[in-house]
């Protein structure tokens, strides 16, 4: 079994509920995850940071840290997308990276991540200087379509959350 496929069970185990035998599953892939996440290669460091969040490896934000300043838009896009995963029970992981999703929002030269980067951001607490960024990058005209909708949206979501 590859890290991958083993990533995908250990997502289907998460969605189930099978708490027991998803610990079990990370303690088998750990290790294999770990050296992944410092191959060479960015193919295998995008699958292990994607695994990242399939695991439901909570203990491995900090590797996630090192994916979302991966050289490798892939990396950081899969990075992300674990981020945005882990993130939704709990403003945590989000509210730990803040600053450097605000840059990747603001400023990476790949789209796709830009975007991922406002989707993270939906899941952190509602901050006044996240609010600002994603009011900016949603009224922009020089800011990509898809981009500035994705900011006008999570906007929104936060200013309903902080209202509450």
């Amino acid at each position: 079994m590859t890290l991958a496929e083993a990533a995908a069970e250990a997502g289907a185990l998460a969605d189930r509920g099978a708490e027991q035998e998803l610990a079990e599953l990370r303690a088998q892939w750990a290790d294999e995850l770990e050296g992944a996440a410092r191959s060479s290669n960015y193919q295998e460091r995008a699958v292990a940071y994607r695994a990242i969040g399939q695991f439901r490896f909570r203990q491995k934000v900090e590797l996630l840290r090192r994916g979302l300043e991966d050289e490798s838009p892939a990396c950081r896009g899969s990075a992300l997308i674990s981020l945005e995963l882990l993130s939704r029970e709990s403003p945590g992981p989000v509210n730990s990276v803040r600053p450097l999703l605000h840059t990747l929002a603001s400023s990476d030269p790949n789209q796709a991540v830009r975007r991922l980067a406002v989707v993270c951001l939906r899941n952190g607490s509602p901050q006044r200087e996240t609010l600002v960024l994603l009011s900016g990058l949603g009224e922009s005209d020089d800011q990509d379509e898809e981009l500035r909708a994705a900011a006008k949206r999570v906007a929104d979501l936060l200013r309903k959350k902080a209202a509450r």
